[in-house]
């Protein structure tokens, strides 16, 4: 199954992020974009592809120790970016320090339960708003996401979540995603600090 470690927004952070997405969908040009779904938005932490049925207790186990060492910390979504002419993303502001400790967590989760991860890469905290197949000017809507900031929540669980990638040859379909566990920040006390 196709796995990955994640942080979801709460709604009101969503509903936010979804009428500024939807503000963006009508500007000039944006209309070749592919938006993404927004049950699924989400702040990767480490993806880690097709991860055998046998490698996911661990894995989970893994994962709930490098939850408990972390404390819960605040977050907002804010401004945004993009990865070339490809792909466009809303951005995280807040403790995005103990954002990236987390993202790192989950990675030498994924390494220690004997998944083969890609090679490591600087963390860059973002929710994928809109994929270009053809590639597409981003700039515009980079400027528009300047001044976007949704409510500030504070970050209590880890997910563990599947991706059920669209059927081949359905147009506009989006992957499904199904949390498969929840696993909470801190001692079970509400935090204390974070073990760096």
């Amino acid at each position: 199954m196709r796995l990955f470690a994640a942080v979801l927004p709460p709604p009101e952070a969503v509903r936010e992020l979804a009428a500024e997405a939807d503000r963006l969908a009508r500007m000039p040009g944006t209309g070749r974009l592919r938006w993404t779904g927004r049950p699924g938005w989400h702040l990767t932490l480490a993806f880690y592809g097709e991860v055998a049925d046998a490698a996911v207790a661990d894995l989970t186990e893994r994962l709930r120790r490098g939850a408990h060492r972390t404390a819960p910390f605040p977050l907002s979504l804010r401004g945004g970016g993009h990865f070339g002419r490809r792909a466009l993303w809303a951005g995280a502001a807040g403790d995005t320090d103990a954002l990236r400790l987390l993202a790192a967590r989950a990675e030498a989760a994924g390494r220690k339960a004997g998944l083969a991860l890609e090679e490591h890469r600087a963390y860059r905290p973002h929710l994928t708003l809109a994929r270009s197949r053809d590639g597409a000017d981003l700039t515009p809507c980079v400027t528009a996401l300047e001044g976007f900031a949704s409510p500030a929540w504070t970050v209590r669980e880890l997910c563990l979540v599947r991706s059920h990638p669209p059927a081949a040859g359905t147009p506009g379909e989006q992957p499904r995603y199904e949390t498969l566990a929840v696993l909470p920040l801190g001692a079970g006390d509400g935090g204390g600090p974070a073990a760096r």
